[in-house]
């Protein structure tokens, strides 16, 4: 398969696959990159990442880069929840920008956390009792 240029395959993406933004499929190669090298520093020597490593490591890098703003940038781009995250790496795995093992699914990123618990709930004001 021939890789095609990101810049390329994202604008032919967004054409017809209305749901997500491109700064979304940017923020997910900013993700993957952020996640590879965790993998790397933990192991030694890069492998393939996982539906639910990936989850993680978009999870702590949207925290990381954007804080309480998270939440109001992924929905922004069309990023709801984790099968959000999966649907749009399949997209570039179509597009051959992402690579992908037999044994990979779209179910694996089926509710490996709830957005709102991890991007809301930590920011919200907490009530203090008189």
């Amino acid at each position: 398969m021939i890789r095609k240029n990101f810049d390329d395959a994202v604008r032919l993406i967004v054409k017809r696959e209305k749901r997500f933004a491109r700064g979304g499929f940017y923020f997910l190669k900013e993700a993957l990159d952020f996640t590879v090298k965790r993998i790397i520093d933990e192991h030694g020597t890069p492998r393939h990442v996982s539906g639910p490593e990936l989850l993680m490591g978009f999870r702590d890098h949207a925290l990381e880069q954007y804080g309480p703003m998270a939440s109001t940038l992924l929905r922004e781009w069309g990023i709801h929840k984790c099968s959000d995250v999966g649907d749009m790496v399949f997209l570039l795995i179509e597009s051959g920008i992402f690579g992908k093992q037999e044994s990979d699914t779209k179910e694996d990123f089926s509710d490996i956390y709830d957005f709102d618990e991890v991007f809301v709930k930590p920011f919200l004001a907490v009530r203090r009792s008189s």
